[in-house]
């Protein structure tokens, strides 16, 4: 018989690509992992993995019995979450992984509500890049992601994942002061092909965003400065340093004096933002009520006017409608 142990052992190595990665993400030695796949080729008789200088690709053995693992880790998940049930396991520790702004939108708001409808529930969270949380769910290092759509992740149809989606946000442009637009009433971003641009660094879900949302009006932006912290972006722009795509609940709490901020005209880029679990976790009794905690949260994230901020003449900056969206693609 397969010990589901090493089938997970075998869909963090494809996950990861090499065995010393997969390790890591599993928290055991390469040592380790090679013996549950050693032990998985002795189970099954066949090989599952060969090696060569790039990594670790699995044989077609193994993409058998890697097609067949998620649905035996999710059936696991629903035992693991049954039992809890009946033993009534509303009291223990739930891992959140979660970027800083969906801490402070939902994550913080979730856990403050949690300490009056279920006291037992011990929220342990992990401050984490956009595209680092799935992973982590997925290894289970985490317990609950709050993530964003970007290049890579795993997609919306992905049979190890149950997603709650949370709320969408559009992206606003921010620009000096002094800009040539910084009077607009929306600014359309093509209009900023010709500046330099600040942003996140590449692979960070928000330079995904960005780079979208300019190929998408007909260029490339030409990313003179990086900073995955908004604040830091903001304090660029305001220094004259160019212009920057920063999310609208990012921008809320900050002082803006010296920066203008205007809604983007036509295509809007946004982040979407969602939970996720691994499936069959979806009901375990400490995951539900952060998952529904976390959803009630969203429900009271502002939808979308735009930050009010002084134009450069000392008068309330005019706005028009954001536009439909785009996100990043999986």
């Amino acid at each position: 018989m397969i010990d589901a142990r090493r089938l997970r052992t075998l869909q963090a190595v494809a996950d990861h690509r090499t065995v010393t990665a997969a390790a890591a993400a599993l928290y055991l030695t390469p040592s380790a992992v090679s013996q549950q796949i050693a032990a998985l080729e002795q189970e099954t008789g066949h090989k599952v993995l060969a090696r060569d200088n790039r990594g670790a690709r699995l044989t077609p053995v193994g993409e058998i019995l890697l097609r067949h693992a998620g649905a035996v880790i999710a059936e696991l998940e629903r035992a693991e979450a049954e039992v809890a049930a009946y033993t009534s396991g509303a009291a223990g520790e739930v891992t959140v992984a979660a970027f800083a702004t969906g801490i402070s939108v939902v994550l913080a708001p979730a856990i403050t509500a949690l300490g009056e409808t279920s006291p037992g529930i011990r929220v342990r969270v992990r401050d984490v890049e956009g595209d680092e949380s799935l992973p982590m769910v997925l290894d289970g290092r985490a317990d609950i992601a709050v993530a964003v759509e970007y290049r890579g992740a795993p997609s919306a149809g992905d049979l190890r994942l149950v997603r709650v989606p949370l709320y969408a946000e559009p992206f606003d442009a921010v620009l000096p002061r002094r800009h040539r637009l910084a009077r607009a009433g929306a600014v359309p971003v093509a209009d900023l092909a010709d500046d330099l641009w600040i942003g996140p660094y590449p692979g960070n879900p928000c330079h995904d965003v960005m780079v979208l949302a300019c190929e998408y009006a007909g260029f490339r932006p030409r990313l003179a400065h990086s900073s995955d912290d908004f604040r830091a972006v903001v304090a660029l722009a305001a220094a004259g340093a160019g212009v920057a795509l920063v999310p609208r609940s990012a921008l809320r709490d900050m002082d803006l004096s010296q920066v203008a901020v205007r809604p983007v005209d036509g295509v809007a880029a946004t982040r979407r933002v969602f939970a996720a679990v691994r499936c069959g976790a979806e009901e375990h009794p400490l995951f539900r009520p952060v998952l529904e905690a976390l959803s009630a949260a969203a429900e009271r994230v502002p939808s979308g006017d735009p930050v009010t901020v002084q134009g450069p003449t000392g008068h309330p900056a005019p706005s028009q409608p954001i536009g439909s969206g785009i996100g990043t693609t999986s």
